[in-house]
């Protein structure tokens, strides 16, 4: 059996990297624009945000009415998941500031989770609609019209050829638009008009392969984190950031000034960090996946999808528990803590 794996696992691979000749990806860091809604402009990244908070909506919706005592078959699933991640919260925070912060933060880290996940469906990135005047370097695609979308297009298996104008030969995969002294705008049709060298703007991309989506999330998440502390210490939370009051102190207090800047700039720039983290993995993710699919189709690209699922989890589980990190950090106050500290210094030198 053994033996019969690895000849199927050998053949697969080999199969697939001489006969699935798979389209060079075209990889772009902007978003593609495929339509516009009363002026504003839809891009794939918006599809798929909007599909990952329509599944979330159907799972709240199908599993909410129906949990009870005792849930059951896919309520009881959903339920289990929410109380694991909320055990975890509580070990951090403790189960009364948890009660308080899990609904921002479980709902960061399954938006992001689904997000992550649905990127790895098939036809995301693969499927869309046709853009013939990209000016790059495109194996020919099959086009047809569809009701409402218009024309889209697909990259056959072994696209092995580039269709030129009518009365023209083939030309071979390694064609670009200056070797057909084309101009910018122009590209070729078939004479049936059914292929031609272009591109496809996919329906749907990783949502968070768009920079602006990870900042959102990263404002939201520290805005609710400021929120918190001015909600629990008042304007003394404000104190920690700007400690003018310590210059009565002399030099010592232009030290703690200084701190209060430095721990200013770092509240700032978590949103720096929580941004740039989560999209430079799930794009490096995202251009891997295209590549090794690219390079060997079939068995070795299955590694990759295992890899890819395990960095969206780890991506999701870090920005939701450093939300939930920072919160806690906003609400506890740090005069407070120095104080017991010393009334406990003072208690214990008494005995």
């Amino acid at each position: 059996m053994k033996a019969l794996i690895a000849v199927g696992f050998i053949a697969l691979t080999i199969s697939g990297f001489l006969f699935v000749g798979g389209a060079a990806p075209y990889i772009t860091v902007p978003p593609d624009h495929l339509f516009d809604i009363g002026g504003f402009q839809v891009t794939n990244t918006l599809t798929s945000a909007w599909a990952a908070m329509l599944v979330l909506l159907i799972v709240a919706f199908t599993a909410g009415p129906r949990m009870g005592l005792v849930p059951r078959g896919f309520s009881g699933f959903v339920e289990a998941l929410l109380s694991a991640f909320f055990s975890i919260c509580a070990s951090v925070a403790g189960e009364q500031n948890t009660k308080r912060f899990f609904p921002l933060v479980a709902t960061i880290f399954f938006y992001i989770l689904v997000s992550n996940w649905m990127a790895l469906l098939p036809g995301v990135k693969s499927v869309g609609l046709a853009i013939p005047d990209y000016g790059y370097q495109q194996p020919v695609m099959k086009q047809t019209e569809v009701p409402l979308l218009g024309t889209v297009a697909y990259i056959p298996f072994t696209p092995d050829h580039v269709d030129t104008k009518a009365g023209e030969l083939p030309i071979l995969p390694a064609v670009t638009a200056e070797s057909l002294h084309l101009a910018e705008g122009d590209y070729v049709v078939s004479p049936d008009g059914t292929t031609f060298s272009g591109g496809v703007r996919g329906a749907f991309r990783p949502v968070n392969t768009d920079i602006t989506a990870p900042l959102a999330i990263a404002l939201v998440s520290f805005l609710f984190v400021e929120f918190w502390g001015l909600q629990s210490l008042g304007f003394a939370y404000l104190g920690k950031f700007f400690a003018f009051g310590a210059i009565k102190r002399g030099p010592m207090g232009l030290i703690d000034i200084f701190v209060g800047l430095l721990e200013l700039v770092s509240e700032l720039s978590r949103m720096v960090s929580f941004t740039f983290r989560l999209f430079g993995n799930i794009f490096a993710g995202s251009v891997l996946m295209l590549m090794m699919t690219f390079l060997i189709p079939f068995v070795l690209i299955l590694p990759f999808y295992g890899l890819e699922i395990f960095v969206g989890t780890i991506q999701a589980f870090v920005f939701a528990v450093l939300t939930l990190v920072f919160a806690m950090m906003a609400v506890i106050s740090h005069h407070g803590e120095d104080h017991d500290d010393e009334h406990g210094d003072a208690h214990q030198a008494a005995h």
